[in-house]
């Protein structure tokens, strides 16, 4: 067996495993066999040798993903998943060499979170990404569906009308509902509805996203228009993106928990190599340790708040920035 089906093989037979002995491992593994990173390495003259602690990692800036195939060893992919972007701008391309790799971690993310999928109908509303295709949430959503074995169908682009009757089928037989939608889309409904439907029970988790279809807005502002809509008490989000094969979910007020294959570090705003936990805010960067397949450390243009548990707030994007669709709002 090669070293990365051991490694992601080892990650989901066992979820107590020492975190920065694994990262560090991967770490000295990609510093070698990543060409992009071990380039990147060099050009910054880090000795990988010498990187002992996760501070002392160089952290790959997330446009790389856009500029060059990020790919640890040569391999064919099984998947490649593109990020949502406009006509106006270029894609990140993320290649994956197994795509049950990724399914298997996000189903271990999500239920260490929620519970056993089989307890759940999936639903979602997801138009602009189904659309674009190639999506890495839609391909999680997609598998989530399948593992539930519901007789429901799991994607709706605009059938408010067809999505309710599915929530109301599910609750009769005694099933959770997670209904999860990109922003824009669960916003548009929520005006629609004005509190005049019951969603007691059913889990509304928002993606993040306008796609250039609304105004951004704060986080608060959004969850408090979905809340009155949908008639909750709170509103769930999750935390991707293409770059990235692992996920975090907040239950509300958008506190964040990582899945356990990730773990944030945050870096100065002004000198992306001072990181550490002496930082209450700043830049995020993210170990994925997913992410065998291409780069596990990631400098992403996200601005945070960390908590002494690991939880984390996202506050908004550094302003040369992309906007994004697939995992937050501008703040």
């Amino acid at each position: 067996m090669d070293f990365k089906a051991e490694f992601i093989g080892q990650l989901h037979h066992n979820q107590e495993f020492d975190f920065t002995a694994k990262a560090l491992e991967l770490f000295h593994y990609q510093a070698q066999h990543n060409p992009v990173y071990k380039s990147y390495l060099q050009q910054l003259r880090v000795l990988p040798q010498e990187i002992k602690a996760l501070e002392q990692i160089p952290f790959l800036p997330i446009e790389f993903f856009k500029s060059h195939e990020v790919i640890t060893d040569g391999f064919a992919p099984e998947v490649t998943f593109y990020s949502s972007g406009t006509t106006q701008q270029s894609r990140s391309r993320h290649f994956v060499s197994h795509l049950s790799w990724y399914t298997t971690t996000t189903k271990l993310i999500f239920e260490q979170a929620y519970g056993p999928l089989l307890d759940y109908v999936v639903l979602a509303l997801l138009p602009s990404y189904l659309e674009q295709g190639s999506s890495s949430l839609v391909a999680m959503v997609a598998y989530f569906v399948q593992q539930t074995g519901q007789p429901e169908e799991g994607f709706y682009l605009h059938a408010h009308g067809k999505l309710l009757q599915s929530i109301k089928q599910a609750r009769q037989r005694g099933k959770q509902v997670l209904l999860i939608g990109v922003s824009y889309a669960l916003l548009d409904w929520a005006q629609k509805l004005q509190g005049s439907e019951d969603f007691s029970g059913v889990t509304i988790m928002e993606t993040g996203g306008m796609k250039g279809r609304r105004r951004e807005m704060i986080r608060e502002e959004l969850h408090r228009y979905l809340r009155q809509g949908f008639g909750v008490d709170a509103i769930h989000s999750e935390y991707g993106m293409t770059e990235l094969l692992s996920q975090a979910y907040s239950k509300g007020e958008g506190i964040f928990r990582p899945g356990y294959t990730m773990r944030l570090l945050l870096r100065d705003l002004n000198d992306p190599f001072d990181i550490g936990m002496h930082h209450c805010s700043g830049g995020i960067n993210i170990i994925d340790l997913a992410n065998v397949d291409s780069c596990a450390f990631i400098e992403t243009k996200d601005i945070g708040r960390q908590h002494p548990d690991g939880s984390f707030e996202v506050l908004g994007r550094f302003d040369n920035s992309d906007i994004r669709g697939c995992n937050l709002l501008i703040a």
